[in-house]
């Protein structure tokens, strides 16, 4: 199993998170500070996650109604195509793709 997440799988995990500060972010997502950064401005200037300087030193960050309705997509898509046991996007997408030419092969190895 191939242990990288594609990128819409964090921004996935950020989303989940609710409300959260950078470093619990950082922590419950297994990022760097430096990755962590990329995705958190991403999502920021997008509009799918709040900051406010309210609860933290550093702030908290929050998803906005945006971000909710794009969670909803991904987990309504992963639904689509069967994810959700624990695999990720990629992995599931991969086996699924070998699974035809497996069953090629085995017909191509049957008539010879």
């Amino acid at each position: 199993m191939n242990s990288r997440r594609s990128n819409i799988e964090v921004v996935a995990d950020i989303l989940r998170m609710g409300e959260a500060s950078r470093t619990q972010i950082m922590y419950r997502a297994g990022m760097s500070y430096t990755q962590l950064n990329k995705y958190l401005d991403y999502l920021v200037e997008r509009g799918f996650l709040l900051w406010t300087a309210e609860k933290y030193p550093s702030g908290v960050y929050s998803v906005s109604q945006d971000g909710k309705l794009l969670l909803e997509s991904i987990e309504k898509i992963e639904e689509m195509l069967g994810f959700g046991g624990g695999e990720g996007l990629l992995d599931n997408i991969s086996q699924s793709i070998k699974a035809p030419q497996r069953r090629a092969e085995r017909v191509l190895a049957g008539s010879r």
